[in-house]
């Protein structure tokens, strides 16, 4: 029997496969001739909006306020203290009858009579008090809290940078995920149609007497399982892209959803000493911790500063009247005290506590610089691996189409059977889905290599894409 007119309606049914795959990848990639109102979100751009929107940055940058709020305290502390009192008393009881008209200079010769000192008949004063006291010297106290907080200030500001770089990964690992998830939605959907391609010969090749029918019920199972892997991929990409809007800390317009396809990047590196080297100099949290430690060095010279001596000075002046609108008399004091803690138990715990306070600030920089070394070295393999890897599955889906050509040739011509046929095609499948796996890697171990240098910006984010 002449295969001719099936071969025909096999061409025509391929040719339509092809056409619609076509279409839907431009559709997916974005590259669709029809107009577009929104251009795609960028990686620039994403990462630029997740650094002004993320909550995450808001709570570092509040840490950054709050730490300055506590250096302007500490200032405070060099400033006097001003007090302003007005009062308004009335009584008859004899001490505060004679001092009130003493502080009044208003005594009279009547006044000192034996039953008007006993039994005064009450009085009113107004008095207008001011009042104020300086710390003059404190042994230094509030200079080196001064000093701790200006360390914590700067400490934190570091510590914000790091969390923006945070933010930064996050964004570049959501981001790329959805680059990824579409790329699998293409090879889903292009198995998918081929798929339903070799469902079609099956039939054709039933009808023709060439086949049994349990080479279409297999490619009929072969069709469901592969729709189904679509459809769970295209769940995985609507994920990626509710998490890169939480990395953002906004919604993605749905004209802004067809983003650039995923490519195949190459990206240079340094060798793994320097690139440990530069982490040590460069990582935002070192630097933090490094800050922090000297704010705990400057806090133990501040709990030793409070055993020193402290000299206060003090000084008030008061106004006194029988009413608002008579005059009365006015005095005023001035003075110095010298302070010494004779019995300074409390200081003594309060100097211990800051002492293991910079025990713990050395221990935390030593393991630190440790964690990031392998932090460094982890980033450093699995990026020279993923380098690695994108080669040979480069090579193997090669491989693997050409494979696939040759077993379609096969069984057309009734030299291979099926299952032959769909276990190469599930191969050339796992190879592309390999080649997509490994371009993702490629990139996102990258920027946690960079990530770990500390040397991720939002510049070298938007040059991944």
């Amino acid at each position: 029997m002449s295969m001719a007119p099936y071969d025909r309606r096999l061409m025509g049914y391929v040719f339509h496969v092809r056409f619609w795959s076509v279409w839907i990848l431009l559709a997916l990639s974005g590259a669709s001739g029809l107009p577009q109102q929104v251009a795609p979100l960028t990686l620039r751009d994403a990462v630029a909006i997740s650094l002004g929107r993320n909550p995450d940055r808001e709570v570092a940058r509040t840490e950054v306020d709050l730490a300055r709020s506590g250096s302007r305290l500490a200032r405070t502390a060099l400033l006097p203290n001003l007090m302003f009192r007005e009062a308004v008393t009335r009584g008859n009881d004899p001490v505060y009858v004679f001092g009130t008209r003493l502080r009044q200079q208003g005594f009279m010769q009547n006044d000192f009579v034996l039953n008007r000192l006993n039994r005064p008949t009450p009085i009113n004063d107004f008095a207008t008090h001011f009042s104020g006291n300086w710390m003059a010297f404190d042994s230094w106290h509030t200079q080196f809290e001064i000093r701790r907080s200006d360390l914590l200030v700067k400490s934190y500001s570091v510590a914000a940078a790091r969390s923006d770089q945070s933010i930064i990964f996050r964004t570049v690992e959501a981001y790329e995920s959805i680059l990824f998830g579409m790329r699998q939605v293409e090879v889903l959907q292009h198995n998918a149609e081929t798929a339903k391609a070799l469902l079609f010969l099956s039939e054709t090749r039933v009808e023709a007497g060439l086949a049994v029918d349990a080479d279409k019920l297999t490619a009929a199972a072969y069709l469901a399982e592969r729709q189904q892997e679509l459809i769970a991929a295209q769940g995985r990409v609507q994920i990626a892209l509710s998490e890169l809007e939480v990395a953002m800390g906004a919604s993605i317009p749905a004209g802004q959803r067809l983003l650039v396809p995923l490519t195949e990047r190459r990206f240079d590196g340094e060798p793994l000493d320097q690139a440990v080297d530069l982490a040590l100099k460069s990582r935002p949290d070192r630097q933090s911790l490094a800050l922090q430690r000297d704010a705990q060095s400057a806090a133990v010279q501040s709990a030793k500063s409070a055993f020193g001596p402290q000299i206060n000075t003090f000084g008030s002046w008061e106004t006194d009247r029988p009413s608002l609108a008579n005059s009365g008399g006015n005095n005023w004091i001035a003075g110095a005290e010298l302070r010494i803690d004779i019995l300074p138990a409390a200081k003594r715990e309060n100097l211990a506590a800051a002492r293991i306070g910079l025990r713990r600030a050395d221990a935390a920089s030593a393991s630190a610089d440790q964690q990031i070394r392998m932090e460094v070295t982890r980033a450093y393999y699995e990026h020279q691996s993923a380098e690695q890897m994108l080669v040979v599955a480069r090579a193997s889906m090669s491989q693997s189409e050409d494979s696939l050509r040759i077993l379609q040739d096969r069984y057309q011509a009734g030299l291979a059977t099926m299952t032959d046929l769909l276990r190469v095609e599930d191969a050339d499948r796992q190879s592309h889905a390999n080649y997509w796996q490994a371009v993702f890697r490629n990139t996102l171990t990258y920027a946690k290599l960079r990530l770990a240098e500390g040397t991720l910006t939002q510049d070298i984010a938007g040059d991944l894409q």
